[in-house]
């Protein structure tokens, strides 16, 4: 029987894990398919929500947090695996920002003392020449950064593979809860049963679904998000791009990718022409030269959406060994490092990274 069964092997599953792991604790981790293949792979990589002024403090708290802690954690997993998660430091370029939208992210600037300032058609041109003069506002946030999500999820991986603590069983479906005594011991798998003296529910966009099997209502929903990818020689484009809500991300090797749609499709993820279509313009509008360049990929992915996108971390209120991670929306990789240390500090009787209370699945959130 393993101290913890974490079920989910996504970004959040796997730093979970990474997390219990260094504190000593033996870990078994289960995944439905392969890990870090869902949401963790779809996803862009922005270290930063997209407009990171909008959101309340329970999702700015764990962001804020989480965004100093990129840089270390790409060198560790570099150093202990050899995959480089590419985290890149070149900031963002917000293109179009309405005036009020403009005047609410610079007050948000100053009270947290964030670099961010409004800038003209000539600096934009400078810092990114391919891109669009912007049409109104232009603002630029220097120390914004990205990682390459795929690569981060297979150093996660790898690393969990090396340690002696971890067990991790891959294309292993839970089929239900395994209740003794009116305490929840374990899961039934297609691969057999697998126990442990505390669960950590991390399914992403299938949470809620895992939970019934408890009759947990979990208010959490797959949002399906289309994207696609250019290759374009590299250095074509430097740094994150932002317009109208799209954004074009650079990768070393010039692949761009573009994103994405928000469509409530349940668990859909088929591309459409409509979307490519419609992905082509918004990246075109950005980086005009993209014109010109061969669409490589085209793929979906599902993010877990949640009331007001605030993840639920933290024990159900009917069954305290039970924890839940998840709920992230469009920041799971974003809010990852914060949102498994606070669960991790609740875990191991730790004093708390920040007050837990928001993210609690209590009652009250769950109803």
């Amino acid at each position: 029987m393993s101290d913890f069964l974490i079920i989910g092997g996504g970004v959040i599953g796997m730093m979970t894990a990474l997390q219990l792991a260094d504190a000593g604790q033996n870990i078994t981790l289960v995944e439905r398919g392969a890990c870090g293949k869902e949401a963790s792979w779809a996803g862009g990589g922005i270290v930063s929500p997209l407009y990171p002024w909008r959101y309340g403090e329970p999702v700015s708290q764990l962001s804020r947090w989480s965004e100093g802690v990129y840089p270390t954690l790409a060198l560790r997993l570099l150093e202990e695996t050899g995959i480089d998660p590419e985290y890149r430091q070149k900031g963002l370029l917000y293109l179009n920002v309405d005036d009020d939208d403009d005047d609410a992210a610079l007050r948000w600037a100053r009270q947290l003392g964030k670099p961010l300032e409004r800038v003209d058609a000539s600096f934009v041109h400078q810092k990114e020449p391919e891109a669009a003069a912007p049409e109104g506002s232009a603002l630029w946030m220097p120390t914004l950064g990205s990682v390459r999500n795929p690569r981060l999820g297979q150093a996660l991986r790898a690393r969990l593979a090396a340690m002696s603590n971890v067990t991790l069983i891959e294309q292993c479906s839970v089929q239900g809860f395994i209740q003794r005594q009116g305490r929840v011991v374990g899961v039934d798998t297609n691969q057999g049963e697998q126990l442990a003296e505390r669960l950590v529910v991390c399914g992403g966009a299938w949470a809620a679904q895992l939970l019934e099997g408890l009759n947990v209502r979990l208010p959490v929903r797959p949002v399906k998000g289309q994207m696609i990818a250019y290759q374009a020689p590299p250095g074509l484009v430097q740094r994150v791009v932002l317009k109208d809500g799209r954004y074009v991300i650079p990768r070393s090797d010039g692949l761009l990718l573009v994103g994405s749609t928000l469509e409530e499709a349940g668990f859909d993820k088929a591309t459409d022409e409509e979307a490519l279509a419609s992905l082509k313009r918004s990246a075109e509008n950005i980086i005009p030269a993209l014109a010109d360049c061969p669409v490589a990929h085209h793929w979906a992915g599902l993010r877990p959406g949640s009331p007001e996108g605030i993840p639920f971390i933290g024990a159900l209120p009917d069954f305290p060994n039970v924890f839940v991670n998840a709920g992230h929306y469009r920041n799971g990789l974003v809010l990852a490092p914060a949102s498994t240390h606070l669960l991790a500090d609740q875990l191991l009787g730790r004093k708390p990274l920040m007050d837990p209370t928001p993210y609690q699945p209590t009652a009250a959130r769950l109803a």
